[in-house]
């Protein structure tokens, strides 16, 4: 059962034409999603979830009446065909978890592709091909864009992993039709803009990951609203090193060192608690079955490199969170896909599912993470994206966002 506050989130923070809207009954609806999904070696679909987060979206379309085109990219094709890459086996889980027909479209652009969807019937389903078969998709055509946008009446975004790209299907085809938020974008907007802009206080931002460049951003636009920051994974031990300390062979960004030992300051200026790791787990080498030991952070000796917070870390990190209302996360505490320096990673998750606040995990490896520990479903929101969630929190505008309609318009 969850026990966590979920507050709704900020309204109104987006100002686009939202799906909501438009009148879709009978229309051509061109749904941008994101179904860059794994698959295994016999081409099977070994996590579904990207196809889940966006039912919302395409069930609404279907029930108000819509033709509902759906186009996506998958893997990394370079504008080449590649079987691999293919979005047939996407077509054949939807139609499972639509328990309705989904046609599938061998291109998605094309007389062909016309063809196809003038015979289809309001409420019915296509997946077009991979995006990514043809180079303008990547390169923003605006050819490639526009032949996209005369497959349809209405264009719908709910690709909030993509939507930091410049990509023809992304910003191309919002210049030709009417173009708005599907439900799995807007939500996106509004708890990510909501976190930073309003929290409910006191609001902790957990940052981690390896590099300090890549949460610099974060952290300065973070600044005037968080009340604690805690810091782990490979980039704590940068700013562990800019205060002086050795930190053995742990990663440090040394181009890094000044801007970090700034930024510690600065937050620390405003009255913003700072939290770094009192202990980690160390190794010579980033190996299964490499010999390891839990040490002081000020301890580490050389060659060897902390790969994990320690437990008393995560044991100071639990008790940082019990007064919080408003907890962010992004970025593993330290390299979780190893057995052996996974629970510091698992640790944290368990504590942030199990606040009474409002809880939001940023993308890509946190959102496997919690997942892994099986915390997942007591997590407020998990947001989709990678990249496009770190630029929305660095306070940047989305190209993606950016180029849909504007709701006074």
């Amino acid at each position: 059962m969850k026990n966590n506050l979920n507050p709704s989130p900020i309204k109104d923070v987006i100002g686009k034409l939202t799906i909501e809207d438009l009148d879709l009954k009978g229309k051509r609806v061109f749904v941008r999603v994101d179904f860059n999904v794994p698959l295994d070696e016999n081409l099977n679909i070994t996590d579904d979830r990207r196809i889940r987060s966006s039912l919302p979206t395409i069930n609404y379309a279907i029930d108000e009446g819509a033709k509902v085109i759906l186009a996506s990219h998958l893997g990394r094709p370079k504008g080449k065909v590649n079987p691999r890459d293919s979005l047939a086996p996407v077509a054949k889980r939807l139609r499972r978890l639509l328990n309705k027909e989904v046609i599938f479209s061998p291109d998605c652009v094309g007389h062909q592709v016309k063809n196809i969807i003038d015979k289809m019937q309001p409420g019915d389903v296509i997946v077009l091909e991979n995006l990514r078969f043809h180079e303008g998709e990547e390169a923003n055509d605006e050819g490639f864009a526009k032949g996209l946008a005369e497959l349809a009446d209405y264009y719908i975004n709910d690709a909030f992993g993509t939507a930091h790209r410049n990509h023809a299907s992304i910003v191309g085809i919002p210049k030709f039709i009417p173009s708005a938020a599907g439900f799995l974008l807007k939500k996106e907007i509004e708890y990510l803009k909501g976190v930073v802009n309003n929290p409910v206080r006191p609001f902790v931002a957990i940052l981690g990951g390896a590099k300090v460049s890549g949460k610099i951003g974060v952290l300065e636009n973070l600044e005037a609203n968080v009340d604690k920051v805690l810091i782990g994974g490979g980039m704590a031990y940068t700013f562990i090193k800019a205060m002086g300390y050795e930190v053995g062979d742990s990663l440090v960004e040394k181009n890094m060192l000044e801007t970090a030992q700034r930024i510690r300051k600065k937050l620390k200026a405003r009255g913003v608690k700072f939290y770094l790791p009192v202990d980690c787990v160390i190794a010579h080498a980033l190996e299964p079955g490499s010999e390891t030991k839990i040490v002081p952070t000020l301890e580490i000796p050389p060659g060897w490199k902390a790969l994990d917070i320690g437990p008393a870390t995560a044991r100071l990190f639990s008790e940082a969170l019990q007064n919080a209302k408003t907890i962010l996360w992004n970025g593993p505490m330290g390299v979780f896909e190893v057995d052996a320096f996974s629970r510091g990673t698992f640790a944290v998750a368990r504590s942030v599912a199990d606040a009474y606040a409002l809880t939001i995990v940023g993308g890509g490896d946190t959102d496997l993470a919690v997942h892994q520990a099986g915390v997942s479903d007591s997590i407020s929101f998990i947001s989709t994206g990678g990249g496009a969630t770190l630029q929305l929190l660095e306070g940047k505008e989305l190209p993606g966002i950016a180029a849909l309609t504007d709701k006074k318009s």
